[in-house]
């Protein structure tokens, strides 16, 4: 079934669309919390409430073209939300490296509550990812997106670890450059 079809289940309340969007996503949906969670139970939960909450969401917006990031962006969130809500003391390990990776470029401390600076942000991203080659593009998204660890990254790709590891140095340092060119303050 093509997302247009689920959405149009979504649209007309037939809990068909939960079912057709786990047989499609399920799986990718769930690797994506177990790369963040790394707790293949949690990472289910999250899928569950991923499903619930598209479902609240759908309508008023109607994904059609963009089902799975859609869902991608909801689990992500979730799971990101779990970790913080149940490791207050503790913190897990994978976030915490990637989130110092990250702040080489785009540093803390900023008002999450801008939604402007929070947009400008995503479109001064997508416009840097434009600019760089597929496979770094492919890299880059696996690592901050997906969360996925370095060693996957290298299985799926066929690279070294010391090329995954200094391409993405080198696009942290790209990306920084990018964003003050582009007027965000640092």
């Amino acid at each position: 079934m093509n997302d247009n079809e689920i959405i149009e289940l979504y649209l007309s309340r037939n809990e068909e669309a939960i079912t057709q969007s786990a047989n499609k996503y399920g799986a990718r949906l769930r690797h994506i919390a177990n790369n963040i969670l790394n707790d293949i139970e949690s990472a289910k939960e999250c899928e569950n409430d991923t499903y619930l909450k598209a479902w609240n969401m759908i309508p008023p917006q109607e994904p059609r073209n963009y089902l799975f990031a859609f869902m991608g962006k909801i689990i992500r969130n979730l799971a990101l939300d779990r970790i913080k809500n149940d490791n207050r003391l503790k913190r897990h390990a994978i976030y915490c490296e990637l989130t110092q990776e990250i702040q080489e470029c785009i540093p803390a401390g900023k008002d999450p509550e801008s939604d402007y600076d929070e947009q400008y942000l995503t479109e001064l991203i997508d416009g840097f990812l434009g600019t760089v080659s597929t496979e770094q593009r492919n890299v880059f998204i696996r690592r901050y997106w997906y969360f996925e660890p370095i060693q996957d990254i290298c299985r799926r790709y066929g690279f070294s670890q010391s090329k995954v590891k200094s391409m993405l140095f080198r696009m942290r340092e790209q990306l920084k450059e990018y964003l003050i060119k582009g007027g965000y303050s640092l």
